[in-house]
């Protein structure tokens, strides 16, 4: 009897913590529910004094002149999206797919200087990406990929922290499952697509989700390695506009803008979270 009362006692404790949580949850996604109130806003709500933090007249009108502004040029503003698609999931799949055949020998196989080798790869962690720009720069230049593809992909394909992420997941895979797969006559390349890869799913899927949010958010890439127009992506296209004459317009067009960059993060997000939940639970747990 004593125990049913003790279960039917309220933990007070945990009710104040998930207050406490839900209060900062919400604090953390106003700025987000602002981005997507002013997105929507007409010209005659954005600059009320004082500001509404909802909009009161939802219209699609920052939606239109940011595409017939943008249809006014030479490049249609889906230019700029197609452009970020294709850069974007490029990047995740070649990142992804290099991470995992950098890691596998490194976790899984005795290779000379592996240990060195992998020391190399943390000390890259330290130094900002900012430092290897102008040499990145000067490599895409001397090879004569600029104003291409290439140039804007390249360049995010060397991901340390997804070497050492993959890795460091990798080191739980147990090694007994190897030896199985080779002793039923598997080849290395079976082994890495049949049993690696799909033991690395949480693994993979974080780093995706990570490598997609730094390639569609840069704006820098674009800016430096392509010439013309329409080899530019969307967060480019998106500081172009912020920079733009008219004010009043400008500040729903980019709220239209910033939510158009923020969808497609917030569904891989939503698509991955329970396999980032599991990476973060038990990446670098041995057992």
């Amino acid at each position: 009897m004593s125990s049913i009362v003790k279960a039917r006692r309220l933990d007070w404790g945990g009710v104040a913590l998930y207050v406490l949580l839900s209060a900062v949850g919400i604090v953390m996604l106003t700025p987000l529910v602002y981005m997507v109130s002013t997105a929507f806003k007409p010209i005659s709500e954005l600059f009320l004094f004082p500001p509404r933090f909802f909009v009161m007249n939802p219209t699609m009108k920052n939606f239109n002149t940011l595409f017939a502004a943008s249809g006014s040029t030479m490049v249609p503003f889906s230019r700029y999206i197609f452009n970020s698609v294709v850069v974007s999931m490029t990047i995740v799949a070649g990142g992804v797919l290099l991470s995992a055949l950098a890691a596998y020998p490194l976790s899984k196989h005795r290779m000379p200087f592996g240990k060195a080798i992998f020391n190399l790869i943390i000390l890259a962690l330290m130094f900002s990406p900012q430092v290897t720009q102008i040499p990145q720069y000067i490599i895409i230049s001397q090879l004569g990929l600029t104003n291409t593809y290439f140039a804007l992909i390249l360049p995010f394909l060397a991901y340390p922290v997804g070497l050492f992420l993959i890795k460091q997941f990798l080191d739980q895979i147990p090694d007994a499952l190897l030896e199985a797969g080779k002793m039923d006559g598997a080849k290395e390349w079976t082994i890495f697509w049949k049993i690696v890869m799909p033991m690395l799913k949480p693994a993979w899927a974080t780093l995706s989700l990570f490598i997609f949010i730094a390639a569609w958010n840069d704006p820098w890439s674009s800016a430096v390695y392509t010439t013309t127009e329409d080899m530019k992506t969307l967060p480019y296209a998106l500081t172009t506009i912020s920079g733009g004459a008219n004010a009043i317009a400008t500040v729903g067009t980019v709220g239209a803008a910033s939510l158009l960059m923020v969808v497609p993060t917030v569904i891989v997000f939503v698509v991955t979270q329970k396999m980032v939940l599991e990476t973060m639970a038990h990446s670098g747990i041995k057992e």
